[in-house]
């Protein structure tokens, strides 16, 4: 069951229309002083939750969900400022859309973020497909290796350790070059093209790294 948390009417038939269509049960709440209860009657599997709904706001409830729940959560906005996107993930969304969107876009978003969880879910002790080795800066992708120059290894190693997790450009920087030179994000940018397409010489149907726009990347396995 999806949770539907949005004040527009229009938005949150649109959504629901495509996700029963998909074969997914919905519920609709639009105000934020209905979603702690609905989240609580129905456990759903994934929140499509708008920031700015009245009485509370997508925000505040992020964070109260996070406290007792690992439930995904996609917000969804009209306020497309870089600061609202990057409070939003670091109170624990997983995912963030903007207004307008596309109703496909958020259906097959919705189904790829289900999909890890339920995986996730079924086969927790299950061996990551991809090893790294620190010591000798190697790695492998499904026991293939990887052959990476040491940039794209530091770049692959700081996104494996937050794995999940969107990093800013400013973040993946960081961890880019040892002597700190000052770099650009079209560097950033070129070197997590090289490093993706490394990665799709052994899965040539996945995208592993993932742009957010306007945020940054994340590593999804």
């Amino acid at each position: 069951m999806i949770l539907i948390a949005e004040d527009e009417p229009k938005i949150a038939a649109l959504l629901a229309d495509y996700l029963n269509a998909a074969g997914f049960e919905t519920r609709w709440v639009a105000n934020g002083n209905d979603v702690i209860t609905a989240f609580r009657e129905d456990a759903p599997e994934l929140i499509l939750l708008d920031l700015m709904l009245p009485g509370r706001d997508g925000l505040t409830l992020c964070r109260e969900i996070r406290q007792t729940s690992a439930v995904p959560i996609v917000m969804v906005t009209a306020r497309v400022d870089e600061i609202d996107r990057l409070i939003g993930l670091e109170m624990g969304a997983d995912d963030y859309i903007c207004k307008p969107f596309s109703p496909r876009e958020v259906l097959a978003r919705v189904k790829a973020i289900i999909r890890r969880a339920r995986h996730h879910s079924a086969a927790p002790n299950e061996p990551s497909p991809l090893r790294i080795d620190s010591q000798y800066h190697g790695a492998w992708l499904d026991e293939h290796p990887l052959n990476l120059t040491p940039v794209e290894f530091r770049l692959l190693h700081t996104l494996w350790q937050s794995q999940g997790k969107i990093l800013s450009r400013d973040q993946l920087m960081d961890g880019l070059y040892p002597d700190n030179r000052i770099v650009t994000d079209r560097t950033v940018d070129t070197h997590v093209k090289n490093l993706r397409r490394k990665l799709e010489s052994v899965r040539a149907d996945a995208t592993l790294i993932r742009s957010i726009y306007g945020v940054g990347y994340k590593l999804e396995l």
